[in-house]
């Protein structure tokens, strides 16, 4: 009988994956000779919370060497379930039908804590060769 991993080990075998998911669209763009690009995606109210997230990612995309896409997307209030966030379905949507390689959030939190969730997301995004990264926490040192 397998012995489940404890969260933490779970949660950082999900980081590794996500970046493992983003290396490979990030190297096949290259590739291809297209830079890299973003949309952005924030899990705030309208105004100033959500301008400075969007700012945060802005600027991390930037510092990152990627383009940010001309477009958008948000959702408000308490985090429902992703298949729940017309926001963050439409931001996949975009990158999905090529306009960006990613969708870029201000944290994992902004997009779900649940790891079941978060695990289905990668590869649903995957499988559309679509990567989803955050910005790092003061412990990390990876996009």
């Amino acid at each position: 009988m397998l012995t489940p991993l404890n969260p933490q080990a779970r949660a950082t075998r999900l980081e590794v994956l996500r970046t493992e998911y983003m290396g490979q669209i990030a190297a096949a763009a290259i590739r291809q000779g297209r830079p890299l690009c973003v949309v952005p995606y924030v899990l705030a109210q309208p105004g100033a919370e959500r301008h400075a997230d969007l700012g945060l990612i802005t600027s991390y995309a930037t510092r990152m060497g990627w383009q940010v896409a001309f477009s958008s997307f948000a959702d408000i209030g308490q985090p429902l379930p992703l298949t729940r966030r017309p926001g963050f379905t439409a931001a996949c949507r975009y990158a999905a039908q090529g306009y960006a390689h990613g969708v870029l959030a201000i944290a994992r939190a902004a997009l779900t804590t649940d790891d079941d969730s978060y695990a289905r997301v990668l590869e649903h995004l995957r499988e559309r060769q679509v990567f989803l990264a955050h910005l790092p926490t003061l412990r990390e040192h990876t996009p």
